[in-house]
């Protein structure tokens, strides 16, 4: 007898922001295409009530000056509250130093006002997979010159790999693309990090952007 297949469970996304239309573009858009449950919140207190009566949400966006927000001390406070999973921040262009002071606080990411919905759905699926999160623009004022991969040049395999990481692609989507393992994927991609000399997915396409690589 044949057996239904469950669908892919609904990533639970808290976005709380004081601009109500930014809520409603980024929530109607989040919810109908992205295969996630939106909830908002104006204030920064209305959002932390959120997550103690509702849970833990896969992924907080917060952002920075919104009332009762208080800066760093509000995201270090939801970070606490949503025990563990993806916490960040969503802002128009920060200055170096309170990016810095973002990140350091333990956010999960930096996501732009001015991010189009379709790369914001792609951001918060990249954090939840536990991935930090920093969009081209910023990570480019923190930039490095170009670097080249110290240990050699990429493999074919590790360049069709790179592609599909700049498409924001999870491992799981490259392995059934690639019709490989998903451990060999991991494999590939850790390789990709130790050439370039980077920590993460988003650190990786930049520099590959920059070598015009991808």
């Amino acid at each position: 007898m044949l057996m239904d297949v469950p669908s892919e469970k609904p990533i639970r996304v808290l976005l709380a922001d004081d601009h109500r239309m930014i809520l409603e573009v980024f929530a109607l858009f989040l919810t109908e295409s992205g295969n996630m449950e939106v909830t908002t919140a104006e204030t920064f207190d209305e959002a932390a009530d959120l997550i103690q009566s509702e849970g833990a949400f896969d992924v907080v966006l917060l952002d920075l000056h919104m009332p009762g927000m208080n800066g760093v001390a509000g995201l270090r406070r939801a970070i606490r509250l949503n025990e563990g999973k993806p916490v960040a921040i969503i802002t128009g262009t920060p200055t170096p130093r309170m990016q810095d002071e973002i990140m350091k606080a333990g956010a999960s990411g930096i996501v732009l006002k001015t991010t189009p919905v379709r790369s914001l759905a792609n951001a918060i699926r990249f954090m939840q997979s536990g991935e930090r999160y920093l969009p081209m623009e910023l990570m480019r004022l923190q930039s490095p010159e170009v670097r080249m991969p110290r240990q050699g040049h990429l493999s074919d395999k590790e360049m069709e790999v790179l592609n599909f990481l700049a498409e924001g692609k999870p491992n799981k989507e490259i392995a059934k693309e690639l019709q490989l393992a998903e451990p060999t994927v991991k494999m590939h991609v850790t390789s990709i990090y130790r050439k370039f000399d980077v920590q993460n997915r988003t650190q990786a396409v930049v520099v590959a952007r920059d070598m015009g690589l991808v």
